[in-house]
């Protein structure tokens, strides 16, 4: 049996992903979220300049209590697809790139 002096064993360098999923039952919520809340336009207001902060969540939060029912429903609707969605396995509905999207 032969000894080898002072050897080391490299260690395995670790890569970043390249790619990256969105799922889309949540990526669907979260726009009908923010078009219901009026967070798109208050942003692009803040934005432009033709509001200010305070302005902006007066706003959406006026806008979150008048449309309450719409928002519960739809974080309903997104519970009860990402239910059946798992039931169904990890299923890719996409890929684009380093994109893939999942239900």
């Amino acid at each position: 049996m032969v000894r080898r002096r002072y050897t080391r064993r490299r260690t395995a360098s670790r890569r970043a992903r390249k790619s990256f999923s969105i799922s889309a039952i949540e990526a669907g919520a979260a726009l009908s979220l923010a078009q219901s809340t009026g967070f798109i336009t208050a942003a692009s207001n803040v934005l432009d300049g033709t509001s200010t902060l305070a302005g902006a969540l007066g706003t959406i939060s006026s806008n979150v209590t008048s449309s309450k029912q719409k928002i519960i429903g739809t974080l309903g609707a997104a519970f009860v697809a990402k239910m059946i969605a798992k039931g169904f396995g990890n299923v890719t509905l996409a890929k684009l790139g380093p994109i893939r999207v999942k239900s």
